[in-house]
């Protein structure tokens, strides 16, 4: 008697390993840039020396860099770093090496422009201090559409908060004499508009993208209208706030490049800080996090386990708009003393950006608008002291990065699954 065939189980299959991982595509970008910075800032710097003080002015103690040697060399360690990203263990070092593959070219290309001008040093406490003055209303707008996205609620109307936070800041700071009064009518003024957002999108399930640009243009109309009608007849009495105070900690605030950034500093440097660290742990360590990130990725599952998907949803979005409210607050209470119609020029639409470049995480919302703040502080500077290079192009480098964030050059940059989507419940 013969014993029963007997029928092999089905292995499984595993997924065949991607050749084109985040690292080899990163690696092999990286090394390409920092081949071409080598040859071409190489060839186009002078042996003059490039200058490099840790002060805020060209007086300080310098370190001093020959221009051709410098931009070869630096352009040359970029190559090296993409090269390493090929290696097998690279994923755990991922972020490290892209780094300094990053800053080696940009050491690259300043050896190249600084030994061809005239004033050859580069103050990096200035331009550091800089980058986070520019950086902070991206802060404050990256993290309120973080907050809305992590929801399922996609916030295109950050640059109508940001707007109408600019336009109360002004008003109530100037009426009231106090710009405590302004940066929490600045709140009020972005909460506004997300009360709006939250009605149409969550209520009448309009279209998300379609309600922030009609909210957009309905923000930029009416600061528009109330700046023609009640600011410019008078503007000492309605447009004329003071600027924040800055706050100086003693001994602190003399701390090379961190000292002045973050020991001598304004309210909106402080509370762009503080916002980062409380929404970073409210997001991932805390019951309200968890149950933002369910409705976020799988609405209907968290409403089975007694999740109230849509007054959260509600919650946060207004929650967003008093934190993009705030940044609108930067414009006329820091950036400027007084209101001006279409002020914020885009920003708002560029804090989504680095919500984007960030991953939806306060932490890379953080780095990715501190990196676009430092592209225009270098733009500005180079300006000034006469870059042949446009600094329109200058700018465009941060948009440039987010464009291959986004197709995927450095890993797949995937919102939260449920990011847009109106949710019926059933």
């Amino acid at each position: 008697m013969t014993a029963p065939d007997t029928v092999p189980a089905t292995a499984a299959v595993a997924e065949p390993a991607r050749f084109w991982t985040r690292e080899r595509k990163a690696g092999t970008g990286l090394g390409v840039t920092g081949l071409v910075a080598a040859a071409l800032f190489g060839a186009l710097a002078s042996d003059r020396p490039a200058a490099f003080t840790l002060a805020e002015t060209t007086a300080g103690d310098t370190v001093e860099i020959n221009g051709t040697l410098g931009a070869v060399v630096f352009g040359l360690l970029a190559a090296v770093a993409g090269a390493a990203l090929w290696a097998p263990r690279a994923r755990r070092w991922f972020v490290l090496l892209l780094a300094a593959g990053i800053v080696a070219v940009v050491v690259s290309f300043l050896c190249w422009q600084l030994s061809r001008s005239p004033q050859n040093v580069l103050p990096l406490g200035n331009v550091i201090r800089s980058s986070v003055i520019f950086a902070l209303p991206l802060i404050f707008g990256g993290l309120a559409g973080t907050i809305g996205e992590r929801s399922g609620v996609i916030n295109i109307a950050i640059e109508g908060q940001f707007i109408m936070g600019a336009f109360f800041a002004a008003l109530v700071a100037t009426v009231a004499a106090s710009v405590w009064f302004g940066i929490v009518a600045a709140a009020i003024g972005g909460l506004l508009i997300a009360a709006l957002l939250a009605m149409l999108a969550i209520r009448f399930v309009v279209d998300q993208i379609v309600v922030g640009v009609v909210l957009i243009v309905f923000a930029l109309g009416v600061t528009g209208f109330l700046f023609e009608q009640l600011m410019a007849p008078a503007p000492t009495r309605y447009n004329a706030p003071s600027r924040v105070p800055t706050w100086e900690v003693p001994a602190l605030s003399d701390i090379p490049l961190v000292g002045p950034v973050l020991f001598r500093a304004n309210i909106f440097v402080y509370l762009a800080l503080a916002l980062v660290v409380l929404v970073y742990v409210g997001l991932f360590h805390t019951r309200w996090g968890l149950r933002t990130r369910a409705v976020g990725e799988h609405p209907a599952a968290a409403d089975t386990v007694g999740v109230k998907v849509l007054g959260l949803r509600y919650l946060n979005v207004l929650l967003a708009g008093a934190i993009a409210g705030v940044g609108g607050a930067y414009f006329t209470l820091l950036a400027t003393t007084n209101f001006n119609k279409g002020m914020t020029a885009g920003l708002g639409f560029i804090a989504l950006a680095t919500m984007i470049f960030g991953r939806w995480n306060p932490v890379g919302v953080l780095l990715a608008a501190v990196f676009f703040g430092f592209s225009r502080a270098l733009a500005v500077y180079l300006g000034s002291i006469g870059s042949p290079i446009p600094s329109q192009f200058l700018n465009m480098l941060p948009y440039l990065a987010t464009i291959a964030v986004v197709a995927g050059l450095v890993g797949r940059a995937r919102p939260p699954a449920a990011d847009g989507k109106p949710y019926i419940k059933g």
